[in-house]
C-alpha cells in the first residue's frame, strides 16, 4: 500500500479532510515516536542482536533514494527493528519482505506496519533464510534489492552470504560500521585492504552514500556508521577459473599479512614456495611481494596459473 493510499485510509478512519499531497505516513524516524513505541511494548534492547534503531528521517530518506527504490521493486529488508525503515520502503516499493531475528519485535512490527498491505514479516535469522525462494515467489525470479541496517557483529557474514549465494540481486544498500564500509572500497597498499575488499569488489561496485554519526541512533553506538551501496555486477570484472580457489588464496595471503605471499600460501594453502614463486615470476611480480600489494586482477591471474599447474583436483 503506497503512502497516499495509507494516508487516505487513516484520513477516512479519522473523518478528516486534508490535502493528501502533504502527508508522509512514515513517522517512526522521529525520536519521540520511536520512544513511544518502545515504551508501549516495554521493549528492551538486546546486545546479542546488536540493536540500534535509526532516528534520523533525513538519513532514512537518503537510504531509500540511494537504493533507487521504485514501485516495480521487491525489496528484502534485513533487520527491520520496529519498522522504521520498513515504512519508508513500503511507501516506495511494490513489495517489502522484512526478515527480523528477534521474536520480541514481531508484535511491534505487526502494529507499526499494520497500515501497509505490501509488507511480509519473517521471524528468522537471515543466514538461514532461503533468499532464492523469496526471489522466485515474490519477484518471479527477477533481481531484488536489499536494504539493511546491519548489526556490526555480523555484517561481513551477511554480506558475503548474499554475494556468494549468487541469488539474483540488483543492489545491496546497507548501514554498516564506518571502518567496514571503508574496507569494502579501498585498493591495494592500504592498511584496510583485505579479503573483504576483494570479495566485495569481485561481486559488486561499492559506493559510499552517506556518513551517519552515532547520535542518529537509539541507543547510541560507540562508533559512527556509513551507508554504502553495492551494485551487483552482471559479470565479475575479472575472469577466474575457480572462484573458491581464488578466495582461498586471498584468505590465506591476508591471514598472515606480514609474510611474503609465497610463505603465506605455503603455510595456508599447502603450496610450495617454488610453485608460488614460479607463478609470480610469470606474472612479472617479485617473489618477495606480499598479498596486500596484489590487485583483484592479479589474484585472479595467480589463481588461474596455479590451477593450470594442476596442483588441485
Amino acid at each position: 500500500m503506497r503512502k497516499q493510499d495509507v494516508a487516505e485510509k487513516r484520513v477516512k478512519q479519522a473523518g478528516l479532510a486534508i490535502c493528501m499531497e502533504e502527508i508522509h505516513m512514515a513517522d517512526l524516524g522521529i525520536p519521540q515516536n520511536t520512544i513511544g513505541v518502545l515504551q508501549k511494548y516495554q521493549f528492551h534492547f538486546q546486545k546479542k542482536f546488536g540493536q540500534n534503531f535509526l532516528i534520523a528521517p533525513h538519513i532514512l530518506e537518503k537510504i531509500v533514494d540511494a537504493a533507487q527504490i521504485t514501485t516495480e521493486d521487491c525489496v528484502l529488508e534485513i533487520g527491520p527493528g520496529i519498522g522504521t525503515m520498513t515504512q519508508y520502503l513500503a511507501e516506495s516499493a511494490r513489495e517489502v519482505v522484512a526478515v527480523e531475528i528477534d521474536r520480541a519485535l514481531i508484535p511491534i512490527l505487526q502494529d507499526t506496519l499494520s497500515a501497509y498491505d505490501n509488507v511480509t514479516i519473517i521471524n528468522e535469522d537471515i543466514l538461514k533464510v532461503d533468499v532464492q525462494q523469496i526471489v522466485e515467489k515474490r519477484n518471479q525470479g527477477r533481481p531484488i534489492k536489499v536494504v539493511a541496517n546491519l548489526p556490526y557483529y555480523i555484517t561481513t557474514p551477511i554480506i558475503m552470504s548474499l554475494l556468494e549465494s549468487h541469488v539474483p540481486l540488483q543492489s545491496i544498500t546497507i548501514m554498516v560500521q564506518k571502518e567496514v564500509a571503508e574496507r569494502m572500497q579501498v585498493g591495494p597498499g592500504t592498511k584496510d585492504y583485505g579479503a573483504l575488499s576483494l570479495a566485495v569488489q569481485y561481486y559488486a561496485r561499492p559506493e559510499i552514500v552517506a556518513h551517519v554519526p552515532a547520535n542518529c541512533f537509539m541507543p547510541r553506538p560507540n562508533v559512527d556508521s556509513t551507508v554504502i551501496r553495492l551494485t551487483r555486477y552482471e559479470r565479475p570484472p575479472v575472469e577466474v577459473a575457480d572462484e573458491k580457489h581464488m578466495f582461498a588464496l586471498i584468505r590465506a595471503s591476508f591471514n598472515q599479512r606480514r609474510k611474503t605471499l609465497a610463505n603465506g600460501l605455503a603455510n595456508g594453502m599447502g603450496l610450495s614456495r617454488e610453485q608460488v614463486s614460479a607463478a609470480l615470476e610469470e606474472m612479472g611480480l617479485p617473489v618477495t611481494i606480499r598479498g596486500e600489494a596484489l590487485t583483484l586482477r592479479q589474484f585472479a591471474q595467480l589463481s588461474n596459473l596455479l590451477k593450470g599447474q594442476k596442483l588441485y583436483s
